[in-house]
């Protein structure tokens, strides 16, 4: 068993893999020469797996597994994490935005007792309206899940192995790293690092997919949208059964015919659309009961090189 193990999801950062190895070394070896590196390529169709095999050859600490298509970030983190033997386990990023130099930071704090140590960034080095974004759907993440998810923290953390064997344990469908490391409830303790720009290109985080990320970790997160579907149903049945009762009374006391025909039409098409926005909310949650009953496998290795 080594004592660090490092893992990181590696995607289209053909550009970076050689700077962050050269780095990583450096900062890991300052703390113990007993350590190895896990990098999970998720089929970005750049040069990266190429570059993994030759990092490989030269250094023996270095392992890779390449996924058989592209399942995403937070399934290459479990993947690493399934592979890692270390006493201690770091995760972070790719593009160099997690400085590997803050490894040995995070490192020392774990030591002082602490079984978890998240790297709180100060200063994003992000474009704006990923920040706003980010922010944005943490709060909401907050809201919904009853969790107190930091904004300012990413995946970059240290962790032990008492809490890998917990983590490992967890092996539902819908993977979000952060949440899952939550909701296991071990002490946590932080530092402030210095969030890096990103060493080459651009962030392949869409919106269209932070978006996606944010509706599907919500729903397995939390069950509170189906609890408004239930209050929505409530207010619109109480607000229909108060208007009703007005119009009898107009008509019985003021003697004012019932018209309303644009009303009766505007109602209509107003519940029926609440209707299926509330149907396809219930559909979305027995849609994910559905794949997690199938029991498939989290995700496919196709290849893998110094394991």
């Amino acid at each position: 068993m080594a004592h660090l193990s490092v893992v990181i999801p590696v995607y289209k950062a053909e550009e970076c893999l050689e700077e962050l190895y050269t780095r990583l070394t450096v900062s890991l070896s300052s703390i113990t020469e007993d350590y190895e590196i896990i990098l999970v390529e998720d089929c970005g169709g750049d040069r990266s797996w190429e570059i993994i095999c030759e990092l490989s050859q030269r250094d023996s600490r270095l392992k890779g597994l390449q996924f058989s298509r592209n399942f995403g970030q937070h399934y290459g983190i479990t993947a690493g994490l399934d592979q890692c033997d270390g006493d201690w386990v770091v995760v972070m990023d790719c593009d160099l935005q997690d400085r590997p130099e803050e490894i040995p930071r995070l490192y020392a704090k774990a030591q002082e007792g602490h079984e978890i140590v998240l790297a709180r960034r100060g200063r994003r080095q992000d474009p704006f309206w990923k920040r706003v974004s980010s922010r944005a759907f943490y709060k909401l993440f907050n809201y919904l899940s009853g969790m107190h998810y930091d904004a300012e923290v990413g995946n970059f953390r240290i962790f032990s192995r008492k809490v890998l064997v917990h983590f490992l344990q967890i092996r539902e469908q819908l993977r979000f790293f952060g949440g899952l490391m939550e909701w296991i409830g071990f002490p946590v303790a932080s530092i402030d690092v210095k969030h890096a720009g990103r060493y080459e290109g651009k962030s392949t985080y869409t919106f269209r997919k932070l978006i996606n990320l944010a509706a599907e970790t919500i729903i397995a997160y939390s069950d509170k949208p189906l609890w408004f579907s239930i209050k929505i149903g409530f207010v619109i049945a109480s607000s229909a059964f108060i208007y009703g009762l007005y119009v009898v009374y107009n008509n019985l006391f003021h003697g004012v015919e019932v018209l309303g025909w644009t009303s009766v039409i505007v109602s209509i098409y107003l519940l029926s659309g609440v209707i299926i926005v509330i149907l396809g909310v219930l559909g979305i949650y027995i849609g994910k009961v559905f794949d997690e009953t199938k029991g498939r496998p989290l995700y496919v290795v196709s290849k893998k090189v110094g394991i």
